[in-house]
């Protein structure tokens, strides 16, 4: 009787497992995104800013790790082989910001548009808390940068060519490929965001984050996050790359990014979602 009791206990469990791993529907996931959203917009804006602030310094790690590698292997492999590299390094920093739960604002020009979809918030209330995680994010990531160039070249583990490198391939561009490339960029991250919400377990939200960072890092997309950091370091590093430079990359980027993520994602799930 004991055995028959704990076999049933046993096939509980195995069914809510398999309960779990089901795939969530669409109405689930913008349910939680729109209650993910909500909360943020009720936290203290003391809190959401310093929350930022830590993800704009998490984000940089991504930069610490390619920067790194650039410099231990610049000249020993191809081109190809060192963009792929360095590509295999991007996801670090959005692993850390992602599942660390700190505010990045690639996604919540998503993320936090959706309450106002659904009228729970005002565009008032929006761009408050984007200008709060926006600021946040750069000034923790300009400290970053600052910390980074400062020590990186004197420990010897950061040639400063490395920051020319990886700022400049952001930098030299049109505004409009900038704007055009930070829209796919923005609409990845914005996926992204709704991926993680659908994912069951961590390690499934990891892979997914690996995948998407992984691809904008290797196609070079524009990130006005990471990005800036990358661009301000190459700027503060190197007189090839002046502050237009990194002001035209910060305005097209952050533009893009902010369409991709709204438009291309919010405003498109929320409607095939809404409608019956």
């Amino acid at each position: 009787m004991g055995f028959l009791s704990g076999k049933g206990k046993v096939q509980k469990k195995q069914a809510g497992v398999q309960k779990t791993d089901k795939p969530k529907e669409v109405d689930q996931i913008l349910d939680e995104q729109i209650h993910t959203g909500l909360r943020e917009f009720r936290r203290s804006r003391i809190g959401l800013f310093i929350s930022a602030f830590a993800g704009g310094m998490e984000i940089g790690f991504s930069l610490l790790f390619m920067a790194t590698i650039y410099t231990l292997f610049h000249d020993n492999l191809s081109p190809e082989m060192l963009k792929l590299c360095l590509a295999i390094c991007y996801p670090i920093g959005f692993i850390f910001v992602i599942i660390g739960r700190s505010e990045l604002f690639t996604e919540h020009t998503a993320l936090a548009i959706l309450p106002v979809l659904n009228k729970s918030v005002t565009l008032k209330d929006l761009f408050i808390l984007w200008g709060l995680v926006y600021s946040g994010n750069l000034v923790g990531g300009f400290l970053f940068g600052l910390i980074l160039y400062s020590i990186g070249p004197s420990a010897g583990f950061i040639d400063p060519s490395a920051f020319y490198h990886i700022g400049y391939e952001l930098a030299n561009y049109n505004w409009h490929i900038i704007l055009l490339s930070a829209l796919l960029a923005g609409w990845m991250m914005g996926l992204l965001g709704w991926l993680v919400t659908s994912s069951q377990e961590t390690i499934s939200r990891i892979l997914v984050i690996i995948l998407v960072t992984f691809i904008i890092g290797l196609t070079g997309l524009h990130h006005c996050v990471i990005g800036s950091i990358e661009v301000f370091t190459g700027w503060i590093s190197s007189p090839d790359i002046g502050f237009n430079d990194y002001l035209r990359f910060q305005v097209w980027a952050t533009i893009g990014n902010a369409i991709g993520g709204a438009v291309f994602v919010s405003i498109l799930k929320y409607g095939h979602a809404s409608v019956k």
